[in-house]
C-alpha cells in the first residue's frame, strides 16, 4: 500500500506530538539510427526505430484499455472507468533502477537525496497545522519512512501509523535505518527516493520518467483483458511477484522467497521483456494524481493519444494534497489489503515523500524528446 497524503510530515507530526551543476549524459551519441517502420496500433512485432540502449527494451506503439477490467473485483474506484489509450513506442528500463546504478549517479554528481538533507523547519511548518510547535533539534533530523511489522493482528487496516514509522537516518544507503546498509545489495532496487531525486537521476542519465499510461501499457506486455501481467490466476502470485503473503502486517510467510525487497529480475519477465512490473517496490510516474482523472478521460469519447496525466493534482480524500501517480505495488501489497500488484492499480504519493518501498525506472522516447 501507499499513503495518499504527505506521509513523512504526518508521521513526523505524530512523533512530535507523542514525544515532543550536474553531469549530463547525451545517450543519443551512443545509439545507432536505423530506418523506422510505420507502427500499427495493434502490432507488437515491429522493430524499434533505433538500437536499444543498454539495459532497456523497446515497447512498441499500440492501443489498450487503461484501467481495471470489468471482472476485477479488487479494483478501486480510481481505476475506473477503463478507457482506450494509444501510446507511441518508447524504450524502458528492463528493471527498476538499482542501488549500484544510483550510486554511480551520486558518485558522478555528488547528489544528496531529500531523505539525507537537513530539514528546513520554516518550510515544514507551512504544511503542518497552524500553531504546531517546533520540535527539539534532536528530533528534527533527516530521515524517511520505514515499515515495521506489528506484534498482534490489526483489525483496522486504515490506520497507517500502525506499521509505518519515521526513522532518523533512513535513506537510500540505509534502507532499514541508520544501522543498515546496501553492501551486497547492489542489485536491489534503490528506495527512499523522492520524486525530485528520480527526476535528477533522469536528467543525469538523459532519460525521463514514464507517464502513467506508458507504464500501464508496458506492464501489460501485450496482454489484454487480464488482471495481472501473467493472466487472471491469483494462485500464481508467489511465482511472479514479490508481495506480502500471510497476515498483513503481522506475518509474512515468504512464500515468494523474500521478506522485503528482492534483487531485480528475481521473477519472470512480461511479454515485452520487462521485469518487476508488479510488486517489489512502487515506481514513480511523471503524472499528477487526480482521483477522477479516468472519468474525465472517458467523457471525451475518443481514443486518447499519449496522455500526460491530469493538468493539476486532486485527491478526493485530501483536497489540499499535490501528489504524483505511482504504479506497480510493492513487497507490502497483500490480497487482504490493496492488491496493487494488479496492472491497473494506481496510488498517489507526495513528490517530496520517500519510503522504503518506493523507487523508479526510466524511459526514453524514440523521437529524442522528453515530454515534460
Amino acid at each position: 500500500m501507499i499513503l495518499e497524503f504527505r506521509p513523512d510530515l504526518y508521521f513526523l507530526l505524530l512523533f512530535f506530538m507523542l514525544g515532543c551543476e550536474s553531469k549530463q549524459k547525451n545517450i543519443w551519441d551512443e545509439l545507432t539510427l536505423v530506418e523506422p517502420e510505420e507502427v500499427s496500433v495493434v502490432s507488437f512485432n515491429k522493430v524499434p526505430p533505433i538500437t536499444a540502449p543498454e539495459g532497456m527494451v523497446w515497447v512498441p506503439s499500440g492501443k489498450f484499455n487503461q484501467g481495471a477490467i470489468d471482472s476485477d473485483q479488487m479494483a478501486r474506484s480510481n481505476e475506473r472507468p477503463a478507457h482506450e489509450v494509444f501510446v507511441d513506442g518508447f524504450f524502458m528500463d528492463v528493471h527498476e533502477v538499482t542501488n549500484a546504478q544510483f550510486a554511480k549517479f551520486v558518485e558522478d554528481t555528488g547528489y544528496v537525496t531529500m531523505a539525507e538533507r537537513e530539514i528546513d523547519w520554516e518550510e515544514m511548518k507551512k504544511q503542518l497545522p497552524k500553531g504546531t510547535l517546533k520540535p527539539h533539534d534532536s528530533i528534527l533530523k533527516p530521515g524517511s519512512l520505514v515499515f515495521k511489522k506489528t506484534k498482534t493482528s490489526i483489525p483496522n487496516l486504515y490506520d497507517y501509523s500502525q506499521w509505518w514509522e519515521w526513522r532518523i537516518g533512513a535513506n537510500w544507503k540505509h534502507p532499514d535505518g541508520p544501522d543498515s546498509d546496501i553492501v551486497g545489495k547492489e542489485d536491489h532496487p534503490v528506495v527512499h527516493i523522492a520524486f525530485e531525486d528520480a527526476m535528477s537521476y533522469c536528467s543525469w542519465a538523459g532519460k525521463r520518467l514514464p507517464t502513467e499510461a506508458e507504464w500501464e501499457y508496458a506492464a501489460r506486455g501485450g496482454c489484454e483483458q487480464t488482471i495481472f501481467f501473467w493472466g487472471n490466476d491469483l494462485g500464481q502470485l508467489s511465482s511472479f511477484v514479490n508481495s506480502w503473503e500471510g497476515e498483513f502486517p503481522l506475518n509474512n510467510s515468504r512464500t515468494d522467497g523474500y521478506e522485503k525487497r528482492a534483487p531485480v529480475m528475481s521473477y519472470p519477465k512480461n511479454g515485452f521483456g520487462l521485469y518487476d512490473m508488479a510488486g517489489n517496490v512502487w515506481e514513480w510516474t511523471q503524472d499528477w494524481y487526480d482521483t477522477d482523472y479516468y472519468s474525465k478521460l472517458q467523457e471525451k469519447q475518443e481514443i486518447i493519444k499519449n496522455p500526460n496525466g491530469a493538468s493539476q493534482p486532486f485527491n478526493a480524500s485530501n483536497p489540499l494534497a499535490k501528489e504524483k501517480v505511482i504504479k506497480g505495488g510493492s513487497f507490502l501489497c497483500s490480497d487482504s489489503y490493496c492488491a496493487s500488484y494488479r496492472i491497473s492499480a494506481r496510488m498517489a504519493s507526495s513528490p517530496d515523500s520517500s519510503m522504503e518501498h518506493l523507487g523508479f525506472r526510466t524511459v526514453l522516447s524514440s523521437d529524442k524528446k522528453n515530454k515534460r
